[in-house]
């Protein structure tokens, strides 16, 4: 399968360690010189503390899109200017899927066991004050990563090869088969659990009174609790939990890959590992006060990712990406060279309910797709569009649409977007830097970015947050004990945190509907929408259809602001037809090859 790769066991491997991006701050910040066997890594202090953080290097990062995480942009939450993966036009194949994780997970999977097999000889670490404890935890760490990116592969390949405890050797037989998939989230669970017993609850300065923020990032108890909360909520979902449509996918052996049988009890476990975070009580909802209801709401979600991290990540990157992902999303008309070519869908543009709560198709409700506002607030000037008028305060996070102010000057007088044709931002003015819907993402853009000076505000990213795993929670218990007080408890703390009144009550199916958005919501463009979806089984449905026709602004029309030609909903691109092989990637061809043992997921 990946023997290739594993034949060049020492020099290349090394070779690979040395030339892995790295990480940029504190402990991931290291890169090892001039190193030539495991000996002279293992029996050094820094060399195997270099090694460790090789582990960590090819961390996923949601905000360095669109070119390395593009899940956004192959799912209906983004269309991307220049980039279009192939699962957008219906080309991908084994041989040209991008991205094309399988060989580095692997590569670095091996590093995680190669670490926890040699970690032992370092008299070095031994010899330091509580040495033997620190080595306990470097190998938990490994262990957890190794786990982990398995978790990452299988999310995207379906069932893996898994390679055992022991990185093999070049002349052992790498004809393996995969493993099924509920065989490949025990073996996870597993190693998860015990690398928990070695980590910290957080990690310590080296009097070990204070937080070590140098160690941002690193493998913690709750980070591996939050993650157990999500595999196994993928785990009770309708794509892995008795779906009999892949019946058929299975080993050349027969051995089936994907059980198929419901198992209720599923969705209890998932329950029970969000609460186990939670209920650590390290962790809280990040708000911010005002005297104004709706700011406070719109602060609160704003700021959350320029300040609130500290209170709500529970898995922090140190590494963010946070300028790469600001100059794409900004429009042109900001203070700089800024890119204007990240959009987001009117799909996801009508999903935002209006400031009462209610949904945009309530006819009961105050939604308007007729005329245009004569006043103006701090999100929008006199002039705009009725459909942007009136929203929930996360719609004002998230998007920035034709009259609303600009992102990074929002204090001038002349501060508005123009998408419209001939607008400081439109198609007419730039050969390709504009969005294709009409509207560009807004969320996690600093409001004192300046893209004149390259000023950027460096912050973290959170990979994990206390939302997340509150949304979590109230879906699986919805599944397993539908009328449990919990359930509107906890989605009603995040909704009223984004400043939305609470639920009352609701049946299963209402409450189940509720959850799918406030997910689509609460997490836009933070790498959960695309998984959401296939894990649901319901990316051929209209509401949340993956392929055909996506809408937006006419953007080849307008001369001014207010102008009626630009606000007509307009097919604007449209992608391949849904069809079942896209729940999963391909497995890149190169490996179908080398392990004949190795199915392809059906229909590549």
């Amino acid at each position: 399968m990946i023997n290739a790769i594993y034949r060049k066991i020492i020099p290349l491997m090394l070779l690979c360690v040395l030339l892995a991006p790295s990480c940029r701050k504190g402990f991931l910040d290291t890169v090892p010189d001039n190193i030539t066997t495991l000996k002279d890594v293992f029996t050094n202090k820094s060399m195997t503390e270099q090694w460790l953080a090789r582990c960590y290097s090819i961390m996923p990062n949601m905000w360095d899109q669109p070119y390395n995480n593009v899940w956004s942009g192959q799912c209906d939450e983004l269309d991307y200017a220049w980039v279009q993966p192939g699962i957008n036009s219906g080309a991908i194949t084994p041989d040209n899927a991008s991205p094309n994780t399988w060989n580095p997970y692997y590569q670095t999977i091996r590093l995680c066991a190669v670490f926890i097999q040699n970690a032992d000889q370092n008299n070095e670490i031994k010899e330091q004050p509580n040495g033997e404890q620190l080595l306990r935890q470097y190998k938990a760490e490994a262990r957890f990563l190794r786990a982990y990116y398995y978790w990452l592969m299988m999310k995207q390949y379906g069932p893996v090869v898994l390679m055992g405890e022991e990185p093999k050797a070049p002349e052992e037989n790498f004809q393996i088969p995969r493993s099924s998939w509920d065989e490949c989230v025990e073996y996870v669970l597993a190693e998860m659990d015990a690398a928990y017993a070695d980590v910290p609850v957080v990690h310590l300065n080296a009097g070990g009174n204070e937080v070590d923020n140098t160690q941002v990032g690193r493998i913690t108890k709750p980070v591996i609790a939050a993650v157990k909360s999500q595999v196994l909520l993928f785990h009770a979902s309708p794509l892995f939990n008795g779906n009999t449509d892949l019946a058929n996918f299975k080993n050349f052996d027969g051995k089936q890959l994907f059980n198929q049988t419901y198992d209720k009890e599923r969705w209890k476990r998932a329950a029970d590992a969000a609460l186990e975070v939670i209920n650590t009580n390290r962790y809280e909802l990040f708000k911010v006060a005002n005297d104004d209801p709706f700011q406070a709401a719109f602060l609160s979600y704003r700021n959350l990712f320029f300040d609130g991290y500290m209170k709500e990540g529970i898995w922090i990157r140190s590494s963010s990406a946070n300028g790469q992902w600001e100059r794409h999303i900004a429009p042109r008309c900001s203070n700089g060279n800024a890119w204007n070519g990240i959009a987001i869908t009117q799909e996801m543009v009508d999903a935002f309910r209006m400031a009462d709560g209610k949904a945009i198709t309530d006819p009961t409700g105050s939604y308007s797709e007729t005329g245009f506002t004569t006043t103006a607030t701090s999100f929008y000037v006199e002039g705009t569009y009725n459909m942007y008028v009136g929203r929930e305060p996360r719609f004002y996070v998230n998007v920035t649409f034709n009259g609303s102010t600009i992102p990074v000057v929002p204090d001038a007088a002349y501060s508005r977007v123009e998408f419209f044709f001939t607008g400081n931002s439109g198609k007419n003015g730039a050969p390709r830097d504009w969005p294709s819907t009409g509207y560009t993402a807004r969320k996690n853009l600093h409001p004192t970015t300046d893209f004149r000076n390259g000023k950027s505000v460096a912050r973290p990213a959170m990979m994990i947050r206390l939302a997340e795993i509150y949304l979590n929670y109230a879906e699986a218990l919805n599944e397993y004990s539908p009328g449990h007080a919990d359930v509107l408890f906890y989605l009603n703390a995040v909704r009223n945190r984004a400043g939305l009144p609470s639920l009352t009550g609701g049946s299963q199916d209402e409450l189940r509907k509720e959850i799918r958005v406030e997910r689509q919501l609460e997490l836009m463009f933070e790498g959960h929408r695309y998984w959401d979806v296939r894990r649901w089984k319901i990316a051929d449905k209209p509401e949340s259809h993956q392929g055909g026709q996506f809408h937006g602004m006419n953007i080849e029309k307008g001369t001014f602001l207010s102008d009626p030609e630009f606000h007509q909903r307009t097919v604007v691109f449209t992608r391949a037809q849904w069809q079942p092989k896209y729940y999963f990637y391909p497995v890149p061809q190169s490996e179908i090859d080398r392990n004949k043992q190795l199915v392809q997921f059906p229909g590549y």
